[in-house]
């Protein structure tokens, strides 16, 4: 019995290792989006946001193994990176916890898993999903010779919402390019951001970002910039969409939570972390449930 107990803590142990190295908390940026992409789409088709519990099943599997291959990558190409900076020197993937064979293993399971759900979701999906993995996978190599790495980020997430629409409606709408891009712009805005903590650790490791090449307040002046782009083509995907006022409320509220976390960074480095973690998560979920509110 004891020998068993020793075994279950050790396999909950390395579960949590693995859920630290691509920090599923952070699925709270993703998902929100694939989910509005998703409803609005059937809600468009059928009069209905209701998309049934296959593809409710199905777009959650896609939307975590897709998140789990592209942070299972940027951890495994990143370890020289992660282990000369005091930030990240504690990560599974460096101190040892999840092996680099561990890694490679995992890397390979969830894009296989993702290639194996998008066959079950229809046929445009499935074509699409080994292109998605390939992008998915780009960002970390795109940070060691361009500092536009925030916006292939941004064009990850963004990637969300296209997903969503290819499931229920088996096409890429105008109105789901929209979002995609507003999703690519928030993305990329709060990366930006968040990427101020190693400004002088990419400087001395000539890693390329937009803070080491144009310092703290430009590049809080282009994540200003990006996230008025949210905005605006956020209000073109209502547009476009034919949606009304619960789904312009979202955006006004989208708006007013990017100010906020700009208000936070600008009075204050140190609230980076709450600003990034806490005023994004909460605006993808009020926004999904500002969507929901729409469709019914």
């Amino acid at each position: 019995m004891k020998s068993e107990e020793i075994k279950e803590n050790a396999f909950f142990k390395k579960l949590n290792d693995f859920s630290e190295l691509v920090m599923f908390k952070h699925s709270v940026f993703s998902l929100p989006f694939i989910f509005i992409a998703m409803l609005v789409a059937s809600y468009l088709e059928s009069g209905s946001g209701w998309f049934g519990w296959k593809l409710l099943f199905l777009g959650t599997l896609a939307a975590v193994s897709a998140r789990n291959f592209a942070m299972g990558v940027n951890r495994y190409l990143d370890r020289d990176i992660d282990v000369l900076n005091p930030r990240t020197k504690n990560r599974p993937s460096v101190d040892g916890r999840v092996s680099t064979t561990q890694m490679v293993g995992f890397i390979f399971a969830n894009a296989l898993f993702f290639i194996v759900v998008a066959y079950f979701v229809n046929d445009l999906a499935f074509r699409l999903s080994v292109p998605i993995l390939a992008v998915l996978g780009a960002y970390t190599l795109f940070k060691r010779f361009s500092a536009l790495a925030h916006l292939i980020l941004g064009i990850s997430l963004g990637l969300a919402p296209i997903a969503g629409v290819v499931a229920v409606s088996g096409e890429i709408t105008l109105w789901s390019v929209y979002l995609a891009i507003g999703v690519m712009f928030w993305v990329a805005g709060f990366d930006l951001l968040y990427s101020l903590q190693d400004m002088e650790f990419d400087k001395a490791n000539n890693l390329h970002s937009i803070p080491s090449k144009f310092g703290a307040q430009n590049t809080m002046y282009i994540a200003r910039v990006f996230h008025l782009m949210t905005v605006v083509f956020w209000f073109w995907f209502v547009s476009s969409a034919g949606l009304g006022v619960w789904a312009q409320t979202a955006v006004v509220f989208a708006a007013v939570m990017l100010g906020y976390e700009h208000y936070l960074v600008k009075k204050d480095f140190t609230k980076i972390d709450k600003a990034f973690f806490t005023v994004n998560g909460y605006l993808g979920f009020v926004f999904l449930l500002f969507i929901i509110l729409e469709v019914m």
